[in-house]
């Protein structure tokens, strides 16, 4: 099945594939890998770098503007030029879903794509794997900063899109995804530790998430998911074959990327809610 952008994906300039979202610093804030310096990133050559669009969007009457995740300068914008002419080699080339090897140059944030080369490797994504795609790649546009790099979640974005197109259970490749995402962002708690007292979370009793700090026994007045210590014990070491488990862990990682993204919708994941596979 063809993966080409869909309408979906062609909003207005910073926009992503759109999904409708759902209604912490740790005490030890996992590192991020070192973003390249505004050197390395613009105003130089850029040949070969392991790449997947996300998002395009038409730009002038004969080319396009890509939103690209890169292994090892995050995510840029790029000016495709004419990419839309029929005869343009980057025509058939600039798929979502796809493994590049891309090349740009350029002295602004908004550089200019210089080659882009399909290097295969991957099966295509279809029917819920493909909505499920679009869902990650909106993720990756709305909480990823440009030219931040990431190359941990890039080869974590990788095996994703795999554990998809072999049709792998969507709703805990996800889980997995989400978790990872916030973790490199810099911005999920360790869950396997209170915020209040820096003990160890008890299976056996009731918490919720402060979206800012992390796991505390669950009051009365909490409006927050309450999740059995057990689920995030479970989360915090990617074990997701309790029932449980999948079901609580889908309510509070909807609650976190919902508060992460500032109420910004996320339509894929209302698509996906909307056809009851999630």
């Amino acid at each position: 099945m063809s993966t080409t952008p869909d309408a979906t994906l062609d909003a207005p300039r910073d926009a992503a594939p759109v999904e409708a979202g759902v209604p912490a610093a740790p005490a030890a804030t996992p590192k991020r890998p070192r973003a390249p310096s505004r050197e390395r990133t613009v105003g130089t050559k850029v040949a070969g770098q392991p790449a997947f669009v996300l998002h395009s969007y038409p730009y002038k009457e004969t080319s396009l503007i890509i939103d690209l995740f890169t292994r090892d300068y995050g995510r840029v914008a790029l000016i495709a030029k004419g990419a839309k002419r029929p005869h343009s080699q980057l025509r058939g080339v600039l798929q979502t879903f796809q493994p590049l090897s891309s090349s740009w140059v350029g002295k602004s944030e908004l550089r200019t794509l210089t080659d882009a080369e399909w290097v295969g490797g991957m099966l295509p994504l279809e029917k819920t794997a493909l909505l499920c795609g679009f869902y990650l790649n909106e993720l990756l546009v709305k909480l990823l900063a440009r030219d931040d790099a990431h190359p941990a979640l890039f080869d974590h974005y990788v095996s994703t899109l795999n554990q998809l197109a072999h049709n792998e259970p969507a709703p805990i490749v996800l889980r997995k995804f989400e978790r990872a995402l916030l973790k490199e962002t810099g911005v999920a708690a360790d869950f396997s530790r209170c915020v209040e007292t820096r003990s160890a979370v008890r299976a056996d009793v009731v918490y919720v998430v402060d979206p800012e700090r992390g796991p505390r026994p669950e009051r009365a007045s909490d409006p927050w998911p309450r999740v059995a210590g057990k689920t995030l014990l479970d989360m915090e070491c990617e074990d997701y074959e309790d029932i449980a488990t999948q079901v609580q862990s889908k309510q509070l990682m909807r609650f976190l990327v919902a508060h992460h993204l500032n109420g910004a919708p996320l339509n894929t994941r209302q698509i996906l809610i909307d056809l009851s596979q999630l």
